[in-house]
């Protein structure tokens, strides 16, 4: 399989809706696949479709066993919709592939149901789940709506964020 190029905040495609996969294929197996090599080799948990410029409705996660070690809770997560988001909201401490080396403290539900479908398209539910994965799908089906965890930040640290990244980016394209 393949690493992706990651799509560094604030490029507009991370503000697209994406579309739903109706066609369930090799294509979309390999699609996964780049995704969790691409997640991994950025050492993140979560990644979506938009974050390497795909405007499809699918979503990798691998939340981490407590060694740290990852692979053991693999999971594609094709045309995710919340159901219920249950639970006063917590504070948690993000981070996003897609805004390198930034991290910050938004507030999330603590506990969420998730509908969505699988690499074959059979209709699954996360029931109920809380902990990292709650917050990691909440963080994961916001990039397909085309929001980041920075939009729930204060007006003054998301100019401060935006102005940063878009220095990177000048940078980066040698302006």
């Amino acid at each position: 399989m393949a690493v992706r190029e990651v799509v560094i905040y604030p490029d507009e495609i991370l503000r697209k809706k994406n579309t739903d996969i109706t066609e369930f294929n090799e294509e979309i197996k390999t699609l996964a696949e780049d995704m969790f090599d691409t997640m991994y080799h950025f050492e993140g948990i979560g990644l979506a479709g938009p974050q390497i410029g795909v405007n499809k409705r699918i979503v990798v996660i691998d939340i981490p066993e407590e060694d740290g070690s990852q692979g053991n809770n693999k999971v594609v997560i094709i045309n995710p919709k919340i159901t219920a988001l249950e639970g006063d909201k917590v504070e948690s401490q993000e981070g996003c592939l897609s805004v390198p080396g930034y991290q910050d403290t938004v507030e999330r539900y603590p506990v969420v149901t998730v509908e969505y479908q699988d690499l074959d398209g059979n209709k699954c539910v996360f029931e109920k789940v809380d902990g990292l994965l709650a917050i990691c799908l909440q963080h994961e089906i916001d990039h397909l709506e085309g929001k980041v965890f920075v939009d729930k930040l204060s007006r003054m640290k998301i100019e401060r964020v935006k102005k940063k990244f878009l220095k990177l980016q000048k940078e980066r394209m040698g302006n």
